[in-house]
């Protein structure tokens, strides 16, 4: 209710859109930081006429509306990014006005302005306390987006009352120091003038971003007013009847609205129809002139790759060198980014780690700094892996880049709300994620994962790669770039890996696959990554030193491989002998795939790589120990089924 002035202004004298076609490429973007005010906005896209109803108003949050209670890009026409826990749409901004630079940057020609939109922003308090808010306010000013306006609701409330309890910095301050623009409207309810003016300065500073500080009161009209009261609660009945009387409505109707307020709201609405139109017309006469990036632009928009990238991706043969595969995803951006010219690569400050950089990228940077330019392919983030997640959400759901972006896989974990989001809202992001187990060696149990793999293959719409080789490595890419709403995690070693002789980039892109075969195996080895190579090096050894047969499935993506027939899985994991699964971190969620589990349910140690592995067994001696216990302990059990035969994995 105390943001409604400022998104009548804003909406209605500043925004370019056009309702009949949500996704027009040159409009203006807005953006609820927490979703918390989205009645506002559903009530917004229903006066433009964006397809929500009022019928869809009256069931806000029901179970099959297209109005859940914050909003959510894939259910609502309207809703660029899907937001709700605070600061995310904060970051999802500041990503959407990095899409916007560069990709004006990349198109944009001498007599062609095809790419000039805004974002804005609404945060509250309780954004502005959020980390990942100040994480990307301060890469924000860094990049200089002038293309970035937020308005910050300054009405000193947050769940637990007034912010006087918990919050008394000096917002303005920090976003000052941070490099932005910074103004303040002291009558945010009822100074509409005020609040134009301060859009309209705002838009004349192009060489930072704007933040407006809007002095509002929550529950503007209600008798609740100003308190932590009105926070995320219906108004009662008598209370909703005086705010209508107040205003001038008649307090014994409900969702109704004026013909006049449709009526200017619609021509608005027309209005950006309108504007479409003539960027249609430049937009034509542009391919003329510039055939090539036009075709780019247009294909780019429909989320299709360019026809034939994979044929850059690397292959390998058994004979070439061991290399880790954090190298191994180096050569793939390097094979593929004159292919993938949507791919923007990254890293929160690791780059050198990662190896996530191509010999001739150019930095997205302001070229003031002089060290890149707008249409740079390569983000220095810093030390803000939230933010980076965040951003390059923002920087998916523009709908002209690929982002991907790297840090250690232990550190994907300080950006886990924003990973969650991405799988939420079906953004294509990459995370690259590197060092990816107790390998990493030195560095020890503070860096080395155990539970993140766990945690990111439990969450839904995610795909997890942890390649064995480059082949794998390979195949990983062409899959991630290839699954347009489905982000990734892919998971890479410090340590070199040699070349399998049984992958192929055809067998990898299934998830799992059968790498050695032996008809007479007694049991199954289900591994991944950097332990690939030691199980098939176990099955020589169980050979040599108990007669025993082994057979090895390599399953590097184990998302992917759900979503293949029963009977393929079946003969990757058959019926008939005990499946142990091996990888050097924890072992939950592997029951699914195998019998016995061998894995590492405790935290890592500081070391040479080798020297760790040795102390935790995991080396020939100590798989093969563990496969002749579990031959041993299944020898009985007849008919032994596969674990993919249980009951509820048919169901799945």
């Amino acid at each position: 209710m105390g943001m409604a002035p400022v998104a009548h202004v804003l909406f209605n004298k500043f925004m370019t859109f056009n309702p009949k076609n949500p996704d027009w490429i040159n409009r203006d973007r807005f953006v609820l930081s927490n979703g918390h005010g989205c009645m506002l906005q559903y009530a917004l896209l229903h006066l433009f006429g964006y397809g929500v109803s009022l019928d869809d108003l009256k069931n806000f949050r029901h179970i099959d509306s297209i109005t859940p209670g914050h909003p959510e890009a894939h259910d609502t026409p309207g809703v660029e990014v899907t937001t709700g826990p605070l600061g995310q749409g904060f970051a999802n901004a500041v990503g959407l006005a990095v899409a916007q630079a560069h990709t004006a940057g990349t198109f944009n020609k001498p007599g062609f302005d095809l790419i000039t939109n805004y974002t804005y922003c609404f945060f509250g308090d309780g954004c502005a306390m959020e980390g990942i808010a100040s994480e990307a306010a301060s890469a924000a000013g860094h990049l200089q987006l002038g293309n970035l306006i937020m308005v910050y609701d300054d009405n000193h409330i947050s769940i637990d009352g007034d912010t006087k309890c918990a919050f008394t910095e000096d917002v303005m301050k920090r976003f000052e120091a941070y490099g932005w623009h910074t103004q303040h409207v002291e009558k945010g309810d009822t100074d509409l003038e005020g609040i134009e003016a301060a859009i309209k300065k705002a838009k004349e500073v192009t060489d930072k971003p704007s933040v407006i500080k809007l002095t509002t009161t929550i529950g503007f009209g209600s008798k609740l007013q100003g308190t932590g009261g009105v926070h995320g609660n219906p108004l009662k009945a008598d209370d909703i009847k005086s705010v209508k009387e107040k205003f001038g409505f008649d307090p014994e109707k409900t969702f109704v609205v004026p013909q006049e307020v449709t009526d200017m709201y619609h021509k608005h609405a027309a209005e950006g129809a309108a504007a479409e139109q003539e960027w249609n017309q430049l937009f034509e006469k542009y391919g003329k002139e510039h055939k090539a990036e036009h075709d780019d632009l247009v294909r780019r928009l429909t989320g299709a790759l360019p026809e034939g990238w994979q044929t850059k991706l690397p292959t390998y043969k058994p004979t070439d060198p061991a290399i880790a595969s954090r190298k191994l995803s180096e050569s793939v951006l390097e094979a593929i980014h004159e292919a993938v010219p949507e791919l923007m690569s990254g890293s929160a400050d690791l780059t050198g780690s990662n190896n996530t950089i191509w010999k001739n990228a150019v930095d997205f940077q302001p070229p003031s700094t002089g060290i890149g330019n707008w249409s740079g392919r390569y983000m220095r983030y810093g030390v803000r892996e939230h933010a980076m997640a965040g951003m390059m959400n923002g920087m998916s759901a523009y709908g002209t880049i690929i982002p991907a972006g790297g840090t250690f896989l232990n550190f994907v974990s300080y950006a886990a709300g924003s990973v969650r989001l991405s799988s939420l809202s079906h953004q294509r992001v990459i995370y690259i994620a590197t060092h990816d187990s107790i390998g990493l060696g030195e560095d020890g149990p503070t860096h080395q994962p155990i539970e993140t793999l766990a945690h990111f293959r439990a969450l839904p719409n995610m795909m997890v790669w942890r390649p064995a080789d480059g082949n794998e490595t390979s195949a990983a890419y062409y899959v991630m770039l290839t699954s347009r709403q489905t982000p990734s995690i892919i998971a890479l070693t410090r340590q070199n890996l040699p070349q399998l002789e049984g992958s192929t980039i055809e067998k990898a892109i299934k998830g799992g696959y059968v790498n050695l075969e032996d008809k007479e195996a007694q049991i199954t080895l289900v591994s991944t990554g950097s332990e690939v190579s030691i199980c098939l090096e176990a099955v020589k050894y169980l050979k040599d030193n108990h007669s025993i047969k082994a057979r090895v499935a390599s399953m590097p993506c184990v998302e992917v491989f759900d979503t293949q027939d029963q009977e393929y899985r079946l003969s990757v994991i058959p019926d008939g002998i005990p499946a142990m699964s091996v990888e050097v971190m924890s072992t939950l969620g592997w029951e699914k795939y195998s019998h016995e589990q061998f894995g590492l349910n405790r935290f890592g140690a500081s070391g040479a790589y080798k020297d760790v592995y040795k102390k935790f067994e995991f080396t020939p001696e100590g798989i093969s120990k563990r496969a002749v216990k579990t031959i041993d302990f299944y020898k009985d059990v007849k008919p032994l089924r596969s674990p993919l035969n249980r009951a509820f994995q048919q169901l799945i």
